[in-house]
């Protein structure tokens, strides 16, 4: 029992590790205190005080793998991807086997920050192999959204329509998916072809994709999935040019997601409310989060905040 516990505990400890990469293994032994230190100083903005810090775990420990990741996360935080990858690659190159997805992932969304497509497909879909050759298909179905959306935000819209697929074709060769679990990636392909329908100006499929994404998220009855119902509404409505109920529905969505917020404070932009435009794109500078909805939006809030 008590081997039981202590594993469970490095299980959670490992996790913390990155700003929303895969979770990672139990494979690490210890966590250095240092790498901790750094993500919190990540988390707060003190972009230089963080590389500091990692700089010296880097000068005993050139491979340590943490320390290469978190380097290449700061880095893009601060808009300098091009060092940021140096150290990304090094991540990949000594990262343990248990964590090769994670290092990979991250790498993509490196890219996402510039829209290389190339570059995050090749990434991502060698994540993807990855998984698909241990059969973790569940995984491998949300690498393969991750993809399709980091296409679909960089207005690749036919390559994300075929990595959504991918991504509900291959949920649906999990053994035993339970009922519940099958509606709820039936809701996420219909809200992914309900996304598609809207950046191609067509809202009538659009609007027809909603509903059944609403008829699927009902039945499965997942009340953590709920708050992604209003975002999606929101979405089709500002492609749309709805921008009232986009402002609307956005506002209860997750007001965490940097996404959500670019996409609001975009919507009150068209609406001519350029003040609440500009307090959202300040606040989406706020977040440190080195994933996909902060790859989108934090170049896009520079940009409009003239930096």
């Amino acid at each position: 029992m008590k081997m039981t516990i202590a594993f469970l505990l490095l299980f959670s400890t490992c996790t913390l590790l990155a700003q929303n990469p895969p979770a990672a293994s139990p494979a690490q032994a210890q966590v250095n205190p240092q790498i901790k230190q750094a993500q919190q100083l990540n988390s707060e903005g003190k972009y230089e005080e963080a590389l500091a810090v990692l700089d010296q775990v880097l000068a005993v420990s050139p491979q340590d793998y943490e320390a290469n990741l978190m380097s290449g996360i700061v880095l893009d935080m601060q808009g300098d991807f091009g060092k940021a990858r140096g150290y990304l690659e090094k991540a990949v190159e000594v990262a343990p086997p248990a964590r090769q997805v994670q290092a990979l992932r991250t790498m993509a969304v490196s890219y996402a920050f510039q829209c290389d497509l190339p570059q995050v497909a090749k990434y991502e879909q060698q994540a993807f192999e990855s998984q698909m050759n241990n059969q973790k298909f569940t995984d491998a179905a949300g690498t393969a959204n991750e993809l399709a959306r980091i296409y679909l935000e960089c207005s690749d819209v036919p390559e994300a329509s075929k990595w959504y697929r991918t991504g509900y074709d291959t949920a649906m060769r999990q053994p035993n998916l339970s009922e519940a679990d099958r509606e709820l990636w039936q809701f996420r392909w219909e809200n992914a072809k309900a996304r598609i329908a809207a950046r191609e100006g067509k809202p009538k499929q659009a609007d027809a994709d909603v509903a059944a994404a609403k008829i699927a998220l009902d039945k499965s009855k997942n009340a953590e999935q709920q708050v992604f119902y209003p975002y999606l509404i929101g979405y089709v409505a500002y492609y749309a040019g709805n921008y009232k109920v986009a402002i609307e529905e956005l506002q209860k969505a997750n007001q965490k997601d940097p996404f959500i917020l670019v996409l609001l404070a975009q919507a009150y932009e068209k609406s001519g409310n350029k003040d609440e435009a500009t307090k959202l794109y300040r606040q989406v500078l706020t977040i440190n989060s080195h994933n996909p909805t902060n790859a989108f939006a934090r170049p896009l809030a520079k940009k409009k905040l003239g930096m």
